[in-house]
């Protein structure tokens, strides 16, 4: 069963839940690719979560090039979002490339955007969260992300279809 088919199952399950503590949807594939998803609320159409993460093994040690070609691919696959996404930082040394709305939600109150973190470290791991930084406010926080069923399944099939094979 491939990851789309089985966060329908666990989307399914969780029809109604609602909660201010995410309960965190974990499944594994026969690759060995873990897709987790922190959900706070599923309904019959849509779901919010904290965050998203899918370690992936086979770029664990790999050069920033591999993580480069998966954020390019990414980028321009990813475009039903509220906002475009798109490279803004390569750390060659730490092997992480930062993913950000490009270019973010800009409002009379402050400013809303995506953020993705892909790391060849330790487990190959993408993060991807939403945050919101209020204007005259230092720093930032952390937003749920709001969407559809359809359109969750559509962002997990692109993150699998986009990882690229190492050499």
């Amino acid at each position: 069963m491939n990851f789309t088919t089985q966060l329908t199952e666990e989307l399914k399950q969780l029809a109604g839940f609602s909660s201010s503590t995410p309960r965190r949807i974990e499944i594994t594939d026969p690759d060995g690719l873990v897709l987790g998803i922190a959900v706070v609320a599923v309904d019959a159409l849509s779901c919010a979560f904290e965050s998203l993460t899918l370690h992936v093994p086979s770029l664990v040690g790999n050069e920033s090039g591999v993580l480069q070609a998966w954020a390019d691919a990414l980028s321009a696959r990813v475009t039903y979002l509220l906002e475009n996404i798109g490279p803004i930082e390569i750390d060659k040394r730490s092997n992480q490339i930062l993913i950000r709305s490009t270019p973010p939600d800009r409002t009379e109150t402050g400013t809303q955007f995506y953020e993705v973190l892909l790391s060849a470290q330790s487990n190959g791991t993408f993060l991807f969260r939403r945050y919101r930084a209020e204007n005259g406010q230092p720093g930032r926080e952390s937003v749920d992300i709001h969407l559809t069923h359809e359109t969750l399944r559509k962002l997990v099939g692109d993150l699998v279809g986009t990882i690229p094979q190492p050499e």
